[in-house]
C-alpha cells in the first residue's frame, strides 16, 4: 500500500489530465468518425463546430454548403449526361454498321444467286450447243457415208460443184478409201485444193465454220448481182405496149426452143392484151396456139 501511494505521488499534473481526457477524446472522435459516415448533416455542422475551434480549424477541412452540394450535383450530372451522350452515339454507329454489313450480305447473297443462276443458264447453253454440233456432224456424216455409196465417177462432180470448204468438210468424213476414189475422179486442179485444206490440221468445229461462211460468201455475192429474169410486171408492160402481130410472131418464134417461157408470158399479161396476142397467133399458127391455150388452162 505504502508502493501504491508513492507511486500516485510520484503522477505529474499533466500526466493525471491526459489519464482523464484521453479515453474522453477517443471517445469523441469515434462518435465524430460514425456521425460523419453515416449522417451528412451532423458532420457539416461537426466540422462547422471544430472550424471554431483554435488550432483544429487548421486540421479540419471546411465543411460543404449547398451551392458547393448544387455544383458537385450539377457536375455529376453533366458527366453522365455526356456519358449517356456518347453511349448513345456509339450506338447509333453500331447501328449503322450493323444495317450497312446486313445490307452488304443481302447484295452479296443476290450476287451469288445471280451468278448461280448465270452458271446454269451456261451449263444449259453449253449442252444446247454440244447437242447441236453432234446433229450437225451427225449429218455431215450421213452425207459422207451417203457419197461414199455412189460411185466415184458420180459423186466426184457433185462434189466439185459445192464450194470448197464445204467439200472438204463431207471428204474428211469419208473412209480413207472412199475419198481416194472420189479424188481420183475429180478434176486435178480440184483434187489438188482439196488435198490442201485435208492436210491442215484442223478441228471439225473449224471445218464447219469454214463451210458455213464459204455458203453464206455465195449466197451474199449472188444476191448482189443485178437480177437478169424480168419480172411479171415488166413482161406485162412490155408486150402489153407491143404490137400484137410481132407479140404474136416473136412468141411463135420462142414455143420452138422454149414453150415454157411463152407461157410465163401469157400469164403475165393482161387479159386485153392476151387476147388480141392469141388472135394474131391463132391467125399464124393454130395448132402450136391450141397447144399452148391447153397448157395455159391447165396451168403449166
Amino acid at each position: 500500500m505504502a508502493d501504491i501511494e508513492m507511486e500516485k505521488q510520484g503522477y505529474s499534473g499533466f500526466e493525471r489530465f491526459m489519464f482523464f481526457v484521453t479515453p474522453i477524446l477517443f471517445t469523441m472522435i469515434l462518435l465524430g468518425v460514425l456521425v460523419t459516415l453515416f449522417n451528412f448533416d451532423l458532420r457539416n455542422k461537426a466540422l462547422e463546430i471544430g472550424n471554431t475551434i483554435p488550432f483544429v480549424s487548421n486540421v479540419l477541412p471546411d465543411p460543404v454548403t449547398d451551392e458547393n452540394l448544387v455544383d458537385e450535383n450539377k457536375i455529376k450530372a453533366e458527366n453522365t449526361a455526356a456519358k449517356i451522350s456518347e453511349l448513345r452515339a456509339q450506338l447509333t454507329t453500331k447501328e449503322a454498321q450493323l444495317s450497312k454489313a446486313a445490307d452488304e450480305k443481302t447484295k452479296l447473297a443476290q450476287q451469288v444467286k445471280d451468278l448461280q443462276a448465270q452458271v446454269e443458264q451456261l451449263k444449259q447453253d453449253g449442252a444446247e450447243k454440244a447437242l447441236e454440233d453432234a446433229e450437225y456432224q451427225g449429218k455431215i456424216n450421213e452425207l459422207a457415208m451417203m457419197y461414199g455409196k455412189i460411185t466415184p465417177s458420180k459423186a466426184a462432180p457433185i462434189l466439185e460443184s459445192m464450194e470448197i470448204d464445204e467439200a472438204v468438210l463431207v471428204l474428211d468424213a469419208m473412209k480413207p478409201d472412199a475419198r481416194v476414189l472420189v479424188l481420183e475422179k475429180m478434176s486435178p486442179k480440184r483434187a489438188a485444193e482439196v488435198t490442201i485444206r485435208l492436210k491442215d490440221v484442223k478441228t471439225a468445229k473449224d471445218r464447219q465454220i469454214a463451210a458455213l461462211q464459204a455458203r453464206i460468201k455465195k449466197q451474199e455475192s449472188a444476191a448482189s448481182q443485178p437480177e437478169s429474169v424480168l419480172s411479171k410486171e415488166q413482161l406485162n408492160s412490155t408486150f402489153s405496149t407491143m404490137d400484137p402481130q410481132r407479140s404474136a410472131e416473136l412468141l411463135l418464134k420462142m414455143a420452138d426452143v422454149s414453150p415454157s417461157k411463152v407461157l410465163r408470158i401469157l400469164n403475165a399479161v393482161d387479159d386485153a392484151a392476151r387476147s388480141k396476142i392469141l388472135s394474131e397467133m391463132s391467125a399464124a399458127n393454130k395448132d402450136i396456139t391450141a397447144q399452148l391455150v391447153s397448157k395455159l388452162m391447165l396451168g403449166k
